[in-house]
C-alpha cells in the first residue's frame, strides 16, 4: 500500500514528524504512523468483482495476551476507572471465546449423534482402568459365573450375539468407524466407551485388536433367537461332550456342529468353559447358532433329550490290525482295553466298575442314525466317562469308530466329532428323503 501511494502521479511521501503528499496544487498532510498501522491490520472481508463477499473471523488471543500485558506493566499508571474497564475486556473476551468453544464443542457432538443414530458414548480419560477391569472377565471363570457376564471381542462375534437377542451392558471401540459397523439399533442400552488403540492392543487377546470389545450378560440358549434358516436345516441330531478339556477342541467341535445341523450341544460338568475366549475364537460364533447348555449333570441331560432318542459313543482309538485279512469288519473291531474306561467320577468302589456297560462296536459308515440320534464325543485326556457308556447302553447304542491305518494312535476328538456328525447328518437326510418318497407314493 504505501508503495502504491508512493508512485502515484506526481505524489510522493516524506516520512517525518509531519509527511506530505504533494498531487498538482494540492497539498494533503497525512500522518505516516496511519500507514504503518493499516499495514498491520487484517481485513475483515474481502469483496470480488462479481460480488461474492469472503468474511474473515480474527482471534483475539494477541488482543487478550497484549491487554493483559499492558494490565501487568502499566496498571500503577492507570487509574481505578481504565482498570476496572481493561479487566472487563479481557474477561469479555475470555468468555466469548469459551462460548464459542463451548458452541463448537456441541456442534461436534450433535454432528457425531447423528451419525451414531442417536447414540452417546463417553472418551476414557487417561488412566482409566474400566477396560482392564473387564478384562478379567475373559481370564476367571470363577468370576464369569459369578457376576454373570462374558467377554466377546470381534465385529463378526459381537453382531452374531446381538442378532441372537444378547443384551450388551458395555462395549469399548476405538474409532467411531467401528462403531458404525455394528447394528446400532440394539446399543441403544448398552454403556459405550471410547478408549485408546493402545490401551486396546495391550489388553486383547488378539495381536491385532479390532478395535471393538463387549461386555454381556451371560446368554441363556433356551432365551435367544437363533438364525431361521439354520434351524430349518437341522436334522435330530444331538451332540454331548464328555470330559472336552482343551478350549480348541471344544470350540472346533461347537463349530462342526453349528455345520452339521445338529440340534443342541449338551456339555457335561468335565469340560472346559464354553465362554472361554479360544473357545470363543475357534467356535466362530457357533454360541449363537444353535443352543449350547454348558455345565450338565448326567442326571440333567436327559431331561434336554427326546425319550426315544438313541445314544451311540464315539471310539476314537481304534484301528486296522498289521494283518490284511483280519481287518475288522461289521461288528469286530479291536478290543480296547478296560483301563480306558474304567474311571468314574465317584471315588468309592462298587462291583458295577468291575463290569463294564457291554456297548456293541460299529463301523461310523453303517446305519445308525435312524431316528433321534445322540452322539457322545470324549476328551482325549480321560476318554468316555462310565456314564456315557451306561447311557449308550440303557438305549441301545453302539461304539462308533473310523478305521484307521496302522501305527496311528488315536484321531483328534474334534476330527471324530466332524466325521461322525457329517456321517450322522447324511443318514438323516437319506431317512427323511425316503419318508418323503413314501408319502408322495401314497398320495398317488
Amino acid at each position: 500500500m504505501a508503495a502504491l501511494m508512493y508512485n502515484v502521479g506526481r505524489g510522493f511521501v516524506i516520512f517525518g514528524e509531519h509527511s506530505s503528499l504533494f498531487r498538482g496544487h494540492n497539498q494533503i498532510l497525512v500522518n505516516s504512523r496511519r500507514y504503518v498501522r493499516g499495514l498491520r491490520r487484517r481485513p475483515v472481508a474481502v469483496l470480488y468483482p462479481d460480488g461474492k463477499r469472503e468474511t474473515f473471523i480474527k482471534s483475539n488471543d494477541a488482543a487478550d495476551k497484549m491487554n493483559q500485558k499492558l494490565f501487568k506493566l502499566k496498571g500503577k499508571n492507570l487509574s481505578e476507572s481504565d482498570k476496572k474497564y481493561c479487566t472487563e475486556k479481557v474477561s469479555e473476551r475470555a468468555g466469548n471465546r469459551k462460548r464459542s468453544g463451548h458452541v463448537s464443542e456441541c456442534a461436534e457432538e450433535s454432528h457425531m449423534m447423528d451419525r451414531l443414530g442417536g447414540l452417546r458414548y463417553e472418551k476414557a480419560p487417561a488412566g482409566d482402568n474400566r477396560l482392564a477391569k473387564v478384562s478379567s472377565v475373559a481370564r476367571s471363570r470363577a468370576f464369569r459365573e459369578k457376576e454373570g457376564k462374558v467377554l466377546l471381542e470381534g465385529r463378526r462375534l459381537i453382531c452374531d450375539a446381538l442378532s441372537a437377542g444378547a443384551s450388551p451392558q458395555t462395549l469399548f471401540f476405538s474409532a467411531v468407524e467401528r462403531l458404525q459397523e455394528l447394528p446400532l439399533d440394539k446399543l441403544q442400552q448398552a454403556k459405550l466407551i471410547k478408549v485408546k488403540y493402545e490401551d486396546m492392543k495391550t489388553w486383547s487377546d488378539l495381536v491385532t485388536p479390532q478395535g471393538v470389545i463387549a461386555i454381556f450378560s451371560k446368554p441363556d440358549a433356551s432365551r435367544l433367537a437363533f438364525p431361521k434358516d439354520s434351524r430349518r436345516q437341522s436334522v435330530p441330531l444331538f451332540l454331548l461332550c464328555d470330559n472336552v478339556r482343551d478350549a480348541g477342541n471344544l470350540g472346533t467341535i461347537l463349530r462342526c456342529a453349528a455345520a452339521a445341523g445338529c440340534d443342541r450341544v449338551l456339555l457335561t460338568k468335565g469340560c472346559v468353559d464354553a465362554w472361554e475366549p479360544k473357545v470363543l475364537r475357534a467356535a466362530m460364533g457357533a454360541h449363537f447358532r444353535l443352543p449350547v447348555f454348558p455345565n450338565l449333570d448326567w442326571d440333567d441331560i436327559s431331561k434336554h433329550l427326546p425319550k426315544d432318542v438313541i445314544v451311540h459313543v464315539a471310539d476314537n482309538c481304534s484301528s486296522f490290525t498289521k494283518d490284511p485279512a483280519s481287518a475288522p469288519v461289521s461288528g469286530q473291531i479291536e478290543n480296547v482295553t478296560s483301563d480306558e474306561y474304567s474311571e468314574s467320577d465317584s471315588d468309592e468302589e462298587s462291583d458295577d466298575e468291575l463290569s463294564l456297560p457291554c456297548v456293541k462296536p460299529q463301523v461310523y459308515h453303517e446305519s445308525w442314525a435312524q431316528r433321534s440320534t445322540a452322539l457322545v464325543i470324549g476328551g482325549e485326556a480321560r476318554g468316555l466317562s462310565l456314564e456315557a457308556l451306561r447311557l449308550a447302553e440303557e438305549t441301545e447304542g453302539r461304539r462308533l469308530f473310523v478305521p484307521m491305518a496302522p501305527g496311528v494312535e488315536s484321531l483328534n476328538s474334534a476330527m471324530a466329532a466332524s466325521i461322525l456328525l457329517f456321517e450322522g447328518r447324511r443318514q438323516l437326510l437319506m431317512l427323511s428323503e425316503k419318508t418323503r418318497r413314501r408319502a408322495r407314493s401314497k398320495m398317488f
